[in-house]
């Protein structure tokens, strides 16, 4: 039932809520994308607004009318010309400074840097904070309109001002020489304190009709450090929010950072896609900032619905296809727990479990008779197995018997014509097993392929239970094929080569990398030999892998396990001593004495009990030797010795 819900109720929830995350992401990333190119058609116009009113004062100097007026010296005119300009050019202000002292003059209360390089020969133009007493210098009226009563704004900075009186001042200089051949300075400039008309036009260009969503709201607004001076964000309907103030994460991020927000922000009384930047004065201090946004509302509101009707989807997808899906499961699955519970029972040492399927005739039904088939021939080999592997215990003890009261001398010739006879016997029969063996298995791996090809895409419903039945197959195939090279392993001896031992080494840790994972081991490798060694290279990898295997099986938490190759001459014959050592379990007695036997495991659930005969085996092949030393949790050490290759 749970592989059967899992890929509805836990894969594709899973797959639609990364879908609506990497949605969601891209959906805000597009938001922030629009508001980004909003500010730059903002900063545009603002950049545009500076330029246009340094090239219209520019002009103005050079005009022939005002050379003219200036050549009659009549002040008058002058005043009237400048008037009537001002209000051509939308100009708050428009003066000329004879007076060349940057000290003093109407509207400076410093040395402003656009007048410095109007001096110097070059027309300027930047934004300033005039004072409220540079403003009233000007015009009480420009004084009167950049005054703004401060509102209470959550989450501003605290402050104890309750009036702001500066005003942001477009301010433009362009040198202009006189007709006595003095210079002066041509000033002008734009209030933007309460410029609405300025900063309607930001917000009419950024937000065209139809350009957002219904619903939602475009918004531009000019800051004086935190506070809004030009907005069209309203605190209520029928008032703008003029003298509310920016929250403090703003505040920090752009006015004292320096940075660029481009994100949601809290803005008046509602959440906002937010851009601001800052505006740097004439002096290259940040004092304001320039901001776009809509009303975020509306497209929270369009993602919840769009999940909404997703999640609807799903489920009414999940009502109809659940039923179906558990009806279809039913019958696949439990026929293939059945199998899997009996295999189960086998391995626990039950021979005579079976599945007794008795259902219509389907695939899965031929492969459980086979299966039971397959187990009836296992068992009934395995009782003849051990019966003749009581007889030829007991044929072994009696010949030992007779053997132990020869001459000490011909001991060691003794006990080498007993293995020699116990593992010829153990191999004719281990062979015919194997034989026997290999036909069911080829006809259960045979009905297990046809069966994935019929159930095709449903056979994916079955994937846990046929992979455990495959890996039970295989494992099986695996127990065959040890059958057989333990029972004639000349048929399995390769090319005999010259290899350096510390070199096959090396090669071999790869085979075992997925075992030193699973704990704490550390592998020490001291490789002393030069000489070389005559044996199949595989061979020879078989007996290393078996041998680290069974170390790391017994260091099951952690451990050291070592491995060194020397030089070593035994018996007048030089050749190469590897030694594997492993600081695990250790080893009884009585279980050293019989690791070598055939078919004598530790491994209840894991072992065939041939991979040290095997090991052994290929090492008296070679004319080698293998000892081993055990002493009881403190580990145990494998020595092994090869001669010269010729």
């Amino acid at each position: 039932m749970a592989i059967a819900l899992l890929p509805t109720l836990v894969i594709l929830p899973l797959l639609l809520g990364v879908m609506m995350v990497r949605w969601n992401g891209k959906f805000d990333a597009l938001l922030t994308s629009k508001v980004s190119a909003d500010l730059t058609i903002a900063h545009q116009y603002f950049t545009h607004i500076l330029e246009n009113t340094s090239e219209q004062i520019n002009a103005l100097g050079q005009s022939v009318s005002f050379q003219d007026i200036l050549a009659t010296d009549d002040a008058g005119a002058l005043a009237k010309l400048l008037e009537a300009r001002r209000e051509a050019l939308g100009l708050d202000f428009l003066y000329l400074s004879e007076n060349t002292d940057l000290n003093s003059g109407a509207g400076r209360s410093g040395n402003w840097p656009v007048i410095t390089r109007a001096l110097s020969g070059t027309s300027s133009t930047g934004v300033d904070i005039f004072s409220n007493a540079d403003l009233a210098a000007i015009s009480p009226k420009l004084a009167e309109r950049a005054q703004l009563d401060l509102v209470d704004t959550p989450n501003a900075v605290p402050t104890t001002r309750d009036r702001e009186t500066r005003g942001m001042v477009v301010h433009s200089a362009s040198l202009v020489t006189l007709p006595s051949g003095k210079t002066a300075v041509l000033v002008g400039g734009i209030l933007l304190n309460q410029n609405l008309g300025f900063i309607d036009t930001i917000n009419d260009l950024v937000y065209r009709k139809n350009s957002l969503p219904d619903g939602s709201q475009g918004t531009a607004t000019l800051f004086l450090d935190d506070v809004r001076i030009s907005t069209n964000v309203r605190l209520f309907e029928d008032r703008r929010a003029l003298g509310t103030r920016v929250s403090s994460a703003v505040r920090q991020a752009v006015l004292e950072d320096g940075k660029v927000w481009l994100d949601r922000a809290f803005v008046v009384n509602d959440w906002y896609i937010s851009a601001y930047e800052p505006i740097k004065d004439s002096y290259g201090k940040q004092v304001g900032m320039l901001y776009v946004g809509f009303l975020e509302t509306p497209f929270a509101q369009t993602k919840y619905e769009s999940l909404l009707i997703l999640i609807g989807a799903f489920l009414f997808v999940a009502a109809l296809s659940v039923p179906i899906f558990l009806r279809w499961a039913r019958g696949i699955f439990k026929p293939l727990e059945r199998m899997t519970s009996t295999i189960a029972q086998v391995e626990s040492g039950d021979f005579s479990a079976r599945t007794n399927l008795d259902q219509v005739r389907d695939e899965i039904t031929l492969v459980a008779d086979h299966l039971d088939d397959l187990l009836d021939q296992v068992q009934e080999r395995d009782k003849r197995l051990r019966a003749w592997n009581d007889e030829l215990n007991a044929r072994v003890d009696a010949r030992t018997s007779e053997l132990r009261e020869a001459n000490s001398a011909l001991e060691e010739t003794t006990k080498q014509l007993i293995m020699s006879e116990k593992l010829a016997a153990i191999g004719e029969i281990t062979a015919g097993v194997a034989h026997e063996i290999n036909n069911p298995v080829a006809v259960l791996q045979g009905n297990l392929d046809v069966l994935r090809d019929l159930l095709g895409e449903h056979a994916k419903l079955g994937d846990t239970e046929f992979r455990l039945i495959d890996e039970q197959v295989n494992r099986i195939n695996l127990i065959v094929t040890k059958l057989l090279q333990f029972a004639k392993p000349e048929e399995y001896a390769g090319f005999v080569e010259r290899h350096s031992v510390a070199q096959v080494i090396e090669d071999c840790m790869p085979l075992i990398a997925h075992l030193l994972g699973r704990a704490e081991i550390e592998v020490v490798r001291d490789h002393r030999s030069t000489r070389l060694v005559l044996m199949n290279r595989t061979e020879l990898q078989q007996v290393l892998v078996n041998l680290m295997v069974n170390a790391l099986h017994a260091m099951p938490e952690r451990g050291t396990m070592t491995l060194i190759d020397v030089d070593e001459t035994r018996r007048e014959r030089p050749g190469v001593q590897i030694t594997v050592r492993d600081t695990g379990i250790g080893m009884k007695p009585d279980v050293l004495n019989r690791i070598f036997d055939p078919f004598y495991t530790t491994k209840r659930r894991e072992g065939t009990g041939l991979g040290l005969s095997i090991t052994k085996t290929l090492i008296d092949r070679q004319s080698g030797f293998l000892d081993v030393t055990s002493t009881p949790d403190k580990g145990t050490e494998f020595t092994i010795w090869l001669p010269e290759a010729d």
